[in-house]
């Protein structure tokens, strides 16, 4: 069986692929700083839900990275001792 490395170095050859993948990137990071968060505050997906009035797998989704509210950002942040910084920085 190949790793995902292994996958994922023969899928970005592949340019409709990469496009794709690429134009995905504000989620990734997103998803990466929200599960970094939660890491940090030692937290698992129940308690943060717990902390924001929600079910888990509303967090689940919010940790997708695809396009929470600034809403629900801040109570992911409150719950997890972060706050929120956003840039919009030039292309």
């Amino acid at each position: 069986m190949k790793s995902v490395e292994a996958w994922a170095r023969k899928k970005m050859k592949d340019p409709v692929f990469k496009k794709a993948y690429d134009a995905l990137e504000e989620e990734f990071a997103l998803a990466e700083a929200l599960i970094a968060a939660r890491t940090r505050a030692k937290l698992t997906q129940a308690q943060i839900a717990r902390r924001m009035g929600t079910s888990q797998s509303a967090v689940a989704r919010l940790e997708s990275g695809r396009s929470p509210s600034l809403a629900s950002l801040r109570k992911y942040a409150k719950a997890t001792g972060s706050r929120i910084e956003i840039k919009l920085k030039a292309g």
